[in-house]
Parts: structure tokens; sequence; C-alpha cells
């Protein structure tokens, strides 16, 4: 049965980013739109951004931040009041220069993202330190006009959330810049089950406009980084562009210190390369849309069927229960639903029925677990914790294997010939061997990790005297 089922996707090691194509649409995630760089969305594939989506709005509320949301389009000149955020993003912008038949007489951008627009709302909003904080967050699509386009990894259009904060000082907006990196780090791991690497981002590589940007990196199973979510500290920089002033205590006229944070549908990408497997997709149980498929064996004799809507009627007070009741033979279904990744599979058929018990079958491990009928309740919400909690170890374990550490650009360069993975390098702070590193390897700084280690006294390009440790791969 495994020989027939993966003749239709070609194997990981064989041609990876054929594999990520045929797991994308073979699993029912996506399908390609008309427009070139475009995707729909599919059921199921949006089943997972919700449940991503919910669980990551729930901690954004839990912190204070209310939703709002800003229109699409935006006025040539309300963007370009930010030189170095407009520049930025100048190559990636889509413009409107037409309602209907006439032509506009400012243009309009399209967003690709929101700063323009909140600076706009807070300058006409904040007066007083009693208006402050100000903690909004935006859900939508943006849209980013990109040359190579992958579904998930890179789109022209995305959908993702945006938050935009306003705070009295620096401190506090330091503190909010941090705490919701490590809300998407928590997001990551504890659901996703994907480890997550956090540091700041080097000035060549930080977001347009900000004074610092902080990343969490994560590394797929090829052995290339993927960017996971990005925390911006603005300072006042976009506050003194748009005139956002406050009055303080003491009745003085004071800038707003702001702060920025997104993340997207992406992370469904690193979702697939970092648990996916040759057979499809694994998805981690705390946001799997279905958790457990119940596939009826024999399901034409007489109480079969009965029996498996009992019990998903019973199961469905611990686990999200599926029944697949078609006339489609149990292999095909066994096949499609381990495509999807659904992380259990019950079999029951007459022999479990009269023998009161289930068959679970892991969808990480191919394991089949055989549980009587009265112990299901205990037994089913304990497999899916370990199994998350598998994948998670499982993730890190990869990472671990393929973490290396080199102290010149020749074992950097023999490295990544070797074996791609991330990269622990010394490096001296001058963008200059930043940029030759890029250029005689392909791979870019991802972070300087929070947690810092000496794992040499020189930059590897230069040999000059270094005390940032970095964190260098190839990334999507």
């Amino acid at each position: 049965m495994a020989k027939e089922f993966v003749k239709d996707v070609t194997a990981m090691d064989e041609d990876f980013a054929k594999w990520y194509t045929d797991v994308v649409t073979k699993a029912d995630l996506i399908d390609y739109s008309s427009v070139r760089g475009c995707m729909i969305i599919r059921p199921y594939g949006y089943a997972l951004w919700d449940n991503i989506k919910n669980a990551l709005d729930a901690k954004i509320k839990e912190t204070g931040h209310e939703n709002v949301y800003m229109p699409l389009f935006i006025p040539e000149s309300l963007l370009q009041k930010e030189k170095d955020h407009v520049k930025g993003f100048a190559p990636e912008v889509a413009w409107v220069t037409h309602g209907g038949e006439e032509k506009l007489q400012e243009r309009l951008v399209v967003r690709p993202t929101s700063e323009t627009l909140f600076c706009e709302h807070y300058a006409n909003i904040i007066h007083s330190y009693r208006d402050l904080p100000k903690l909004y967050n935006q859900w939508a699509n943006v849209v980013r006009w990109e040359k190579t386009t992958r579904p998930f990894l890179r789109t022209l259009e995305f959908l993702w959330q945006e938050g935009h904060t306003a705070h009295a000082t620096q401190e506090e907006a330091q503190e909010e810049t941090l705490r919701m990196l490590n809300v998407y780090a928590q997001i990551c791991e504890k659901y996703l089950a994907i480890p997550v690497l956090k540091g700041q981002k080097t000035e060549k590589e930080k977001f347009a406009g900000a004074e610092a940007t902080y990343t969490i990196e994560t590394l797929m199973h090829d052995g290339k980084a993927l960017q996971s979510g990005t925390s911006h500290n603005f300072g006042d920089g976009f506050a003194r562009a748009f005139d956002i002033k406050y009055l303080d205590k003491e009745g003085k006229q004071q800038f707003v210190h702001q702060t920025s944070w997104g993340f997207t549908t992406r992370i469904i990408g690193a979702l697939i390369m970092v648990h996916g497997d040759n057979r499809g997709l694994v998805v981690p149980p705390r946001i799997a849309p279905t958790q457990v498929m119940i596939v009826p064996i024999a399901q034409h004799k007489e109480g079969v069927l009965d029996f498996a809507y009992d019990l998903k009627e019973r199961l469905r007070k611990v686990a999200r229960v599926e029944i697949d009741a078609s006339d489609k033979k149990p292999g095909w279904k066994f096949n499609e639903y381990e495509m999807k990744g659904i992380p259990i599979r019950l079999e029951v058929g007459p022999k479990d029925i009269e023998n009161k018990q289930v068959v679970l079958a892991r969808r990480d491990s191919g394991e089949k677990i055989f549980v009587a009928l009265d112990e299901l309740e205990e037994k089913l919400p304990a497999l899916l914790e370990e199994i998350q909690n598998d994948l998670y170890n499982k993730a890190l374990n990869h990472r671990e294997e393929n973490t290396f550490t080199v102290q010149t650009l020749d074992a950097f360069k023999s490295q990544l010939e070797n074996k791609q993975g991330f990269i622990k390098a010394m490096w001296c702070g001058d963008q200059a061997c930043e940029d030759k590193i890029k250029e005689e390897t392909s791979a870019t700084s991802r972070c300087i990790p929070f947690d810092q280690e000496q794992v040499s006294h020189t930059c590897i390009c230069c040999g000059k005297s270094a005390d940032k440790m970095v964190v260098w791969a190839k990334a999507y």
C-alpha cells in the first residue's frame, strides 16, 4: 500500500521543491488561480489558517490589544511621508491608476503593509498621555509584487495580522516589541510544534523605517531557514514623519514611540516543510482541523455504521472528530487522510465491535494501537498530546543535528556544500562582510541570537575582532 500511495508524490530527497508543490496541491490546501503568483486557499488550507489565527488572536487579545480594520488603499502622498519605508517597499508596490474609465488624480497603493494608515489615524486620535498606549491589531490581506512565487511561502497576495501600537516611551515600545515576538514563538512552539530561534536582525536585514527588527527563524527539513514572524521597534521615526504627538503629565509635547509586528500564511509553508514526509502532510494535533478521522471497516455489515456514528458523538467531547462513511474503499481513505496529515485514524469494524475495542493509527509514526472502548475518552486526548510533543521534539532534534559552528569563511563554504542548516559564526558588525558572505555563499544573516555564544574571537570574513555570533543560512 505504501508504494502505491507515494507514486504520485515526489520523494523529498529526490526533489524537495517538487515534493512541496505536490503536497500543497494533493492535500487540497490550495489551487492555482488565473493571476500569476496568487493562490486559492481551499477549505482544508483555510481551516488550518483559521486554527492558527484563532490561537494567535486569543493571545493578542490576552495582551490587551484590540482588532481594527484599515483601508485596502493608500494614497501615494501618504506613503511618501516616511522615505526609508517607501524606499524599502517600492519594488513590490502595486499601483491603482484608474477608477472605472477615469484616471485618478493621485495614484493609490494596494497596501503592502499599513504603517502609514495607522500613523495617519494615530495623529488624529492621540492627544494626551491618557490616550496611550494604543494597542491595535488588524487581520487583513496585503499585496507585494514578488518576482518569484511559491504557494504560502511567497505570493503576490497573502493573509496576515499586523499589529501597530503607540506608546509614551521608548522603554514601553521595546517591551511591547519583545512581548509580541515571544507570543509568536509560543504559537510556533506550542501549537505548530516548530522550534524557533529568537534574535535581532542586522541593520541590513531590518524592516524599512524601523530602529530595530526582531525575528523568529525556523529550520526546514531541507536545511533552509524560513523567517516565521517579525516584530519591529520604530522608535519615534514614524511619529516625527506623521507628527504624532501627545501632551505628557507636565504639559509638554512629546512624540509617541511605535511598534509593528506581523505573522502570515507563510507559516503554513513552514508547517509543511518541518513536519511533512513522503506520504504528505503531518499536522500537529493542536491546530489540526480534524484530530481524529473515523474509518469504518466493512461498513456494509449490519451495525458498523451506527456504531461508528455513536463513537463520533461520544468522542466529540474530547477531540475534533469526523467520520468518512463514503462508499470508497478503506485503503483509499487511509491514503487520503495520511496525505492530509490527520493525526489519528480510528478504525472500527465487526471484529473490533465484538472485541469492544478500536484501532488507533498514528499519522506521525504509523504505529497502530488497540484501545478498549471504555478507555477511549481517557487515552485519546493523551495520545494527541503525545503526538504533539513528539513532533516538536523531532523538529528540535533535526534543528540541533543541522546546526553547525564554523570559524573561517572557507569552513563556512565547505559546510554549505556538504550539508545545509543553521551556521553559527562570528561577525565584526561591518555590512561589507555581511554582503561578501552573501555574495560568495548565497547565505544570509538570519539573526543575532538573544542567546549569544563566543564561538571564536574573529570575524569569519575579515578576521577582525568580533563579539557578535550570528546565525546564517540559505533561506526561503
